[in-house]
């Protein structure tokens, strides 16, 4: 349902931040990495686990969208895509009824009016933000919908784009980086797990200096110690892209990240880990969260990351911090 809402970009892949009504028909149309990381993991892993061609096409356009207007040429992805373009949220994805038609074929447009609601009312300010109202059971008309989004997609590229946040969050990579991965794997998409190769290798190269991380890039500097997050969802990534492609380089990485988890951020007297490195905080706050919130828990991700590499490695350091996080 959410693939098939507005939340989904239902012509150039990716899934914008969250719905502002009841029904997701229109979202705010930001598109955050962090949510189409671990969105793409979930529908490789659907397509997987069912055999549905829906899943795997919603996880092939959502790592298409990332690969194509997300990647640095460094390799990293940037955080994010903004709502707005030409100062009014939405526009680049609203469309009109009668500049669908003189896009596509009259065969295109019955086909694409039955598939998103062109038929019926408005949905946002007076235009169309294309959502799914019908399915399609005949391979001629889904020929015909594939044949149609094209020739939008292409139309909508040449208008002025919404701004790019064009930072590299290692975190929000790690996120991207597991997503590609676990993709690339079950779906048999090779470029998939090199993109995901070649970030790792973009956060190696500007973002680990002196055996400690850093949290964000832009080319020309690399900023702030990073954080639980930052490496847990690191961690986590390369365990999933050594499923995909093993390296030595990136178990080595791998290795690096938990024993700075362990040296910098493990809370030894109770389990678990502080969010901030050991002496970045004044004494008398250190904040350490177990909840998920707008992405995954940062302490969960790190007891899953090094349960997995301690019976990688037979570390059992790993394997004990691991269960201190739970006990936590």
């Amino acid at each position: 349902h959410m693939a098939d809402g507005g939340i989904h970009d239902q012509l150039g892949g990716g899934f914008c931040r969250y719905s502002v009504d009841a029904q997701w028909t229109i979202p705010h149309f930001e598109k955050m990495l962090y949510d189409n990381g671990p969105l793409l993991a979930l529908y490789a892993q659907a397509a997987a686990a069912t055999g549905d061609g829906f899943f795997r096409q919603v996880a092939m356009d959502t790592a298409g969208w990332t690969l194509r207007e997300m990647r640095s040429p460094e390799g990293g992805f940037y955080a994010a895509l903004d709502a707005d373009s030409e100062g009014h949220e939405g526009r680049f994805y609203a469309w009109q009824r009668d500049e669908i038609a003189s896009l596509t074929t009259p065969d295109e447009y019955r086909v694409l009016a039955q598939r998103f609601g062109l038929d019926r009312n408005p949905n946002f300010e007076g235009a169309w933000h294309l959502h799914c109202v019908a399915e399609l059971q005949d391979p001629a008309q889904q020929a015909l919908l594939d044949s149609g989004r094209a020739k939008l997609l292409a139309a909508r590229a040449r208008r002025v784009r919404p701004g790019l946040d064009d930072k590299i969050l290692t975190g929000w990579n790690g996120l991207m980086i597991r997503g590609l991965a676990i993709s690339g794997r079950l779906l048999a998409a090779p470029g998939q797990v090199e993109a995901a190769m070649q970030a790792v290798d973009c956060l190696r190269r500007h973002c680990w200096r002196d055996g400690r991380l850093l949290a964000v890039w832009k080319p020309g500097a690399a900023l702030l110690p990073a954080y639980l997050d930052d490496h847990a969802y690191l961690l986590d990534g390369l365990l999933e892209l050594l499923q995909a492609r093993f390296r030595s380089t990136d178990l080595e990485f791998a290795r690096d990240l938990a024993e700075a988890l362990l040296a910098r951020f493990a809370d030894r007297e109770r389990g678990g880990f502080w969010f901030t490195a050991e002496g970045l905080d004044p004494p008398m706050h250190r904040p350490k969260n177990f909840a998920d919130d707008a992405t995954p828990a940062g302490n969960g991700i790190a007891a899953q990351a090094l349960a997995r590499l301690g019976w990688l490695l037979g570390e059992t350091r790993y394997l004990d911090a691991a269960e201190a996080t739970l006990r936590g």
